[in-house]
């Protein structure tokens, strides 16, 4: 499937930010169940969540519709579940995912409750924020081979694993990422790649500055990420954008198609002075793929 480029978090319980959902343009909206909701308002919320995603059937959505449910450790897993599976949202969103073995707990719910309320076998994927718990960065690379057939994607978090590790900050000095988390978002990318799924960054968390957004979402792009999470409406078309091979990489990347195909045979072309080779054909080719499957 074409990768979903903003995933972006609405509160359960708000109707006020559900009449919002349809035009945001996200391909992917969460609607939150855990920390934006309040203790007293998760009952309400699992009822207004569900009856918004009943109301909009597979092939009327104008985006996937995810949600995400309490973690494991909550006791309220279990009570979200029974209350939106019968909706057939798109996809489930797993916070605090030690690893592959509670992906497969959640598919086992999700097996016998898509079986209950006659939504199609299979059809609710998963997604784990797989970072935000001090033990859960030594299991990404045991999600390739896990033969987790719902998994579509993975994705990272800071907020809940600098609580997790006791830590006054998740930043250095300069304002960036610090060594700890740094290191867990190259291990979810390689452990994404790895198992063949989606790559999801983590929210840009000014949403008013769209120029920082951009450029690091480009970047992120550049490195492999498939998309990222948003937590602002007004995030979502920077991050689409960024998420898309721009003009100029798609004519460098056909004019590397082009020369291939006028050397059939070879292993090696000259382009520009440089010598390009096979993976960089590969590279190009994906990217064309990537940007053809956008704009179907």
């Amino acid at each position: 499937m074409t990768p979903l480029r903003s995933w972006l978090f609405i509160p359960g319980d708000s109707e006020k930010k559900l009449g919002k959902v349809d035009a945001c343009g996200a391909d992917a909206v969460i609607l939150d169940l855990e920390d934006s909701v309040a203790a007293a308002n998760k009952p309400a919320g699992r009822a207004l969540v569900a009856a918004f995603v009943g109301e909009r059937p597979r092939g009327a959505r104008p985006g996937q519709l995810w949600v995400r449910i309490n973690p494991f450790d909550s006791g309220l897993a279990l009570d979200d579940l029974v209350a939106v599976v019968g909706a057939a949202p798109n996809g489930i969103m797993l916070p605090k995912c030690d690893g592959p073995d509670d992906i497969r707990r959640l598919s086992h719910y999700l097996d016998a409750l898509e079986a209950q309320a006659g939504v199609a076998p299979g059809s609710i994927r998963i997604v784990p924020v797989a970072t935000e718990t001090a033990a859960a960065p030594f299991t990404l690379g045991a999600y390739a081979g896990a033969g987790l057939d719902r998994l579509l994607g993975l994705t990272w978090g800071a907020e809940d694993l600098s609580a997790a590790l006791g830590a006054s900050s998740n930043l250095d000095p300069a304002g960036g990422w610090a060594l700890t988390y740094r290191l867990v978002r190259s291990l979810t990318l390689l452990g994404a790649k790895a198992a063949g799924v989606q790559a999801i960054d983590t929210l840009y968390v000014d949403f008013r500055d769209e120029a920082g957004l951009r450029e690091s979402s480009r970047a992120a792009r550049a490195e492999g990420f498939t998309g990222r999470l948003a937590i602002h409406p007004a995030q979502v078309a920077a991050i689409n954008a960024s998420f898309m091979p721009s003009p100029e990489e798609i004519a460098h990347a056909q004019r590397i198609v082009a020369a291939f195909a006028a050397a059939p045979g070879v292993g090696t072309v000259g382009l520009d002075g440089r010598m390009v080779d096979l993976p960089h054909l590969k590279q190009a080719e994906g990217l064309l793929a990537l940007a053809a499957a956008y704009t179907r």
